[in-house]
C-alpha cells in the first residue's frame, strides 16, 4: 500500500520528467529478473540514441535500507527522497547515484503537483546494464498496462466481473476504519446504493401517481 507521501513523490516526479520531454512510466519490471524500478524515463538524444534514467522513491529510513533489490540499470540513476530523509542517509548513497530532493508545497491545492524537486546530488553516467531492446519492450509493456487501467477507469465498473469487484473490496479491507469516523468504500457503496434505490422508488411512485390521475380523468370524462 503506497503512503500519501509516496504518491506525492510519484506524482511530482512524473510531472518533472514530462516537463523535460521524457517518456516516463512507473513500476517497470526490469529484464533479466533485475527487479522492478519505481520509475523509468527515456529521452531521445540529438544523435537518435536513447538515454535511460531509473528512479527509486524512498520515504523512510527503513524503506531506504530495505533489502529489496534496487534496479539501477540506467545510464543515470537516482534516489528521490524527502529532504529530512536525505539529510539522514546522505553518506550511505553510492557516489554514482544521484538524488532528487522532494519539497512539499504548503498549499498544494494552489499548484499542479504536491511539491517540487531539486537536485541534491548529481548522478554519474554508467553503461546501460541490460539489453536496450529488452528494456524498451518492458517500458512499452508498462505503458500498455497504464493505458489499460485508464480505459477501465473511463468505462467504469461495468468492465469488471462481480468476482473481481469482490476481490478488490476484500483487498482494501485493511482500509476499512470501523471507529475512525472517516468515509470508506463500504459506507460510500451502501449510501450510494440506498440513494439509488430511493430515487428509483420515487420515480416509480411518480409514475403510479400519474397513471392514477390519468385513470381518474378518463373515468370523469366517461361519466
Amino acid at each position: 500500500m503506497k503512503t500519501p507521501l509516496t504518491l506525492a513523490l510519484e506524482e511530482t516526479l512524473y510531472a518533472y520528467c514530462r516537463e523535460k520531454g521524457e517518456v516516463v512510466v512507473e513500476e517497470v519490471v526490469m529484464p533479466d529478473d533485475l527487479g522492478i524500478v519505481d520509475t523509468l524515463s527515456l529521452r531521445l538524444l540529438p544523435d537518435d540514441s536513447y538515454e535511460w534514467r531509473c528512479f527509486e522513491l524512498k520515504v523512510s529510513k527503513g524503506d531506504f535500507r530495505s533489502p529489496a533489490k534496487l534496479s539501477f540499470v540506467g545510464h543515470y540513476n537516482y534516489f528521490v527522497l524527502p529532504e529530512a530523509l536525505y539529510l539522514q542517509v546522505a553518506e550511505e548513497i553510492p557516489e554514482h547515484i544521484g538524488v532528487l530532493v522532494y519539497h512539499g508545497y504548503a498549499n498544494p491545492e494552489e499548484h499542479s503537483t504536491p511539491g517540487y524537486l531539486v537536485s541534491g546530488k548529481k548522478a554519474r553516467y554508467q553503461e546501460l546494464q541490460v539489453n536496450e531492446k529488452a528494456l524498451l519492450y518492458h517500458l512499452i509493456t508498462s505503458q500498455a498496462r497504464e493505458v489499460g487501467k485508464a480505459k477501465q477507469t473511463e468505462r467504469g465498473l461495468r468492465v469488471f466481473a462481480t468476482d473481481q469487484l469482490y476481490k478488490e473490496l476484500k483487498r482494501r479491507q485493511p482500509e476499512y476504519d470501523l471507529y475512525g469516523g472517516g468515509v470508506n468504500y463500504y459506507d460510500r457503496f451502501l449510501a450510494d446504493t440506498q440513494d439509488q434505490a430511493t430515487e428509483a422508488l420515487k420515480e416509480e411512485l411518480a409514475a403510479y401517481q400519474e397513471a392514477y390521475q390519468d385513470l381518474l380523468l378518463r373515468l370523469e370524462e366517461g361519466e
